[in-house]
């Protein structure tokens, strides 16, 4: 009997192994230290948007977002995150994404979709398709085509 378990243990380990997709990709995120205090209590998702952001600012300026926040001067789905970098390497958050469930799906997508290996202009793409139904874009530059 222990036998037959052991073997269906490795069959079903087997299995799962078969079932993977493609080989994730790490993605890259800023350490938690360098998040400002009003994300203290913000659950772990929204932490980790904002640590892409910080992380892959050249990958959110690309990318729009469709939660209507152009008309504060947004530009891009970056600057839910961050305001304008300073020359000096510090960072000025902005809190708008700490309470915006679109801001921080579109960056979970775009976070998703990076480590599974999709190209900048396909993950622009994708965000466009999925959230241009919520309403109008930021005027956001396109990515680059590799």
């Amino acid at each position: 009997k222990m036998r037959k378990m052991v073997f269906l243990s490795l069959l079903l380990l087997l299995l799962l192994a078969g079932c993977t997709s493609s080989p994730q990709q790490t993605v890259t995120l800023a350490a938690d230290e360098l998040l400002p205090p009003f994300l203290t209590s913000a659950t772990p998702r929204v932490r980790d948007a904002y640590r892409f952001a910080v992380a892959n600012p050249d990958t959110l300026a690309h990318i729009p977002c469709y939660c209507g926040c152009g008309n504060m001067g947004h530009t891009s789905n970056l600057s839910c995150y961050v305001q304008s970098p300073a020359g000096d390497g510090a960072v000025t958050f902005d809190e708008h994404a700490n309470g915006c469930g679109i801001c921080v799906d579109i960056t979970q997508d775009v976070m998703r979709l990076s480590a599974e290996g999709q190209s900048l202009w396909e993950i622009r793409t994708y965000v466009d398709a999925q959230y241009s139904p919520f309403g109008p874009s930021t005027d956001t530059p396109l990515p680059p085509q590799s």
